[in-house]
């Protein structure tokens, strides 16, 4: 795919602060910013951690009056969305400050986007234009290295009528300022560390591989792939260890800059539906899938996959071997950090059909680099659960 005479724009609307310590911008920015009355949106498990606490006794040294919303769930739903704007309302909140991984992040752009619009009900701002308004202040912390959701446009909502999860993506939904500071990720469990490090490994790998990939989003995507592939292991195996852990940050918020700017595709439409029927980890569907799916793609992505393999540091005689090896790799990565296989989990295959109807729906299917019907869907799914 050369892409090199087709016209793209590209807009990084986020200011990032990056380093070990630099959470202690947070009070800078919002300084800056103007933002006086903030609502720290964030899940327990966080809060439990005590990383919470980093950001409450610097706004309580800097006597700044604040609310914290603690109830956002994993794959955060629209019921923690209006909870969250409801409890913003009700303290008068000028900004939002959210510290966390993907779920408290993606589930603080939503938010934002009911307070800009008025409004109570998410649902009605589903899709790449309904939201038409700029969102209040907003600092992301992340404190994972996996979904880029400190720098990206969209979030990933979980509709809780009709159990699916839909996208809001638009210009207005990103932060303006992602304070990122590796050291935050320290604290984070092997089997986390894991199924966000392989989240980010499939952003950047869908980002270069999609239909509308362009020449940005190609560098930062082939860089991530670098950083994440050969830091991941290590960040699994010994949380502690800093570089790795700061490699893998830069690559998840790289690879988070890359994919906003192209699009994921097949791999996140199937991860996507299941996580929205089972209420699994994102990053966990997204590991399952990638191999299967980069497979499916292999004939329309060849050169791209050899790039891939490269930035992961094979050697190889052509593109075959190397699109080969790329695809070899991350099926193995996945088991070297333990995670689960596909018929190991909690999902009947009288469900397959079910998620194949889905994931044809999903907007980025249109951005996978071959077409894929729900037949085609169905039989991926198939691969990936008999191994095939």
């Amino acid at each position: 795919m050369n892409n090199l005479i087709l016209p793209f724009s590209f807009t990084l609307p986020t200011k990032i602060v990056y380093g070990p310590g630099c959470v202690s911008a947070v009070i800078e920015e919002l300084s800056i910013n103007g933002g006086k009355k903030p609502i720290i949106i964030t899940d327990k498990g966080v809060r439990g951690a005590g990383i919470t606490d980093k950001i409450t006794d610097l706004l309580d040294q800097n006597k700044i009056n604040y609310v914290i919303y603690d109830g956002v769930e994993a794959n955060p739903k629209d019921v923690n969305v209006e909870e969250g704007a409801r409890i913003a309302r009700e303290f008068g909140a000028d900004c939002m400050i959210a510290v966390g991984g993907g779920s408290p992040i993606d589930c603080a752009k939503s938010v934002g986007v009911l307070l800009a619009h008025d409004a109570d009900k998410i649902k009605k701002y589903e899709g790449k234009t309904a939201a038409t308004k700029p969102l209040p202040l907003l600092i992301t912390v992340p404190t994972t290295s996996g979904t880029g959701s400190e720098l990206t446009f969209s979030s990933v909502i979980t509709d809780t009528q009709n159990n699916y999860k839909m996208t809001v993506k638009s210009q207005y939904t990103a932060a303006k300022v992602a304070v990122c500071d590796p050291e935050l990720t320290l604290s984070v469990p092997p089997e986390i560390t894991a199924s966000t490090g392989m989240d980010a490994l499939t952003h950047a790998i869908e980002a270069y591989t999609a239909s509308c990939a362009e020449p940005i989003s190609d560098a930062m995507a082939l860089y991530a792939v670098e950083l994440i592939y050969n830091n991941l292991v290590d960040a699994v195996k010994d949380g502690s260890n800093l570089q790795a852990r700061s490699a893998m940050l830069l690559g998840s918020m790289i690879a988070g800059i890359a994919f906003s700017h192209s699009d994921v595709a097949s791999v996140h439409c199937i991860a996507e539906s299941l996580g929205g029927v089972n209420d699994l980890p994102h990053g966990v569907c997204n590991a399952i899938f990638l191999p299967y799916v980069m497979d499916y793609n292999m004939k329309y992505s060849l050169e791209r996959y050899a790039r891939i393999a490269k930035a992961m540091g094979f050697s190889f005689e052509n593109e075959e071997e190397g699109a080969q090896k790329a695809v070899d790799a991350v099926k193995k990565l996945a088991v070297d950090v333990n995670l689960p296989a596909f018929s190991s989990l909690d999902v009947g295959v009288n469900d397959f059909e079910k998620l194949a109807e889905m994931s044809v729906k999903n907007i980025s299917t249109e951005s996978n680099p071959r077409p894929m019907t729900k037949e085609d869907y169905l039989q991926v799914i198939n691969n990936a659960y008999y191994q095939k």
